[in-house]
């Protein structure tokens, strides 16, 4: 599956992005931590789809400005409005990822937690990628969601061998490298059963370093399906 990215200033350019990226992709993230005064209501009934609500701190590389409390306060309401998935850091405080545990469990809509975890100066050791997950899955992810940075060509093969191992054993994991040298990961991640991938909506609005277009995405995807 393949996830676009929507970052945007104000609501109505969110939407209209949303529109474009439904037409494209099976799952949009929704990124409310780059949109003055979101309107979560407003945004997620006007979704066309599957929708992640992401809202990311700034030392996680998003561009949310407010305290956890506030940061918190809409992740739980993304789940009072039935977001199909919400996108919480591993380091949010347990007390805070508590207060998610508790309002997931209140509604009857089960929204899934995805539990991420990003490095941007590099690609740890397999073995520490591993802990990194046992500890994700530890704390209640439905999906865990590992992203690092590729110095090397061979941080691929780390990312892509973690990806592997846990998709084996039958669990949800997205995983890949960022930066220039990590976009065989994004390619290949997939091929060895990473949840889904992500893919900018056009030139220019990449979410992350190396992150591919849909366009060149989907390309890629008919090239290796022998799809014409």
């Amino acid at each position: 599956m393949i996830c676009i990215p929507v970052t945007a200033h104000d609501n109505e350019t969110a939407i209209l992005r949303m529109q474009q990226a439904f037409s494209l992709a099976d799952i949009v993230e929704l990124r409310i931590d780059s949109i003055r005064n979101a309107d979560l209501k407003k945004l997620l009934a006007e979704s066309g789809g599957r929708v992640i609500v992401t809202n990311r701190r700034q030392d996680e590389g998003g561009c949310f400005e407010g305290d956890e409390r506030a940061r918190m306060a809409l992740l739980r309401e993304a789940v009072s409005l039935e977001a199909d998935f919400i996108d919480v850091e591993m380091s949010t405080d347990e007390a805070f990822l508590q207060e998610i545990h508790e309002t997931i469990a209140e509604y009857r809509y089960k929204t899934n937690l995805i539990m991420s975890c990003h490095d941007f100066n590099g690609t740890p050791a397999y073995e520490k990628l591993l802990d990194i997950y046992s500890e994700c899955a530890e704390k209640g992810a439905d999906i865990v969601k590992i992203v690092t940075f590729a110095g090397t060509m061979e941080d691929n093969l780390v990312i892509l061998q973690l990806v592997n191992h846990i998709s084996r054993l039958k669990h949800d994991i997205i995983a890949f490298c960022m930066g220039p040298k990590g976009r065989l990961s994004r390619i290949a991640a997939p091929l060895f059963g990473s949840y889904l991938s992500f893919a900018s909506l056009e030139p220019g609005a990449q979410s992350a370093p190396g992150q591919l277009t849909i366009e060149e995405t989907r390309a890629i995807n008919a090239i290796l399906h022998h799809e014409k």
